[in-house]
């Protein structure tokens, strides 16, 4: 019976553990994903508005 409660709870901490890392990816995923959106719409604006210059 001990193995058996033995072998329930290391199934149970397993799956915790595979979905906290599924989590944790997605996450990496969405962070790398919304900064390169951002330098890309950085680099646009860059592009589409000249830099003005101080008049001397």
């Amino acid at each position: 019976m001990e193995a058996t409660l033995q072998a329930q709870v290391f199934s149970v901490l397993a799956t915790v553990a595979l979905v906290l890392m599924v989590v944790v990816t997605g996450g990496v995923v969405y962070l790398t994903a919304a900064d390169w959106r951002d330098r890309r719409r950085r680099k646009n604006d860059q592009q589409a508005t000249p830099k003005r210059r101080a008049k001397s």
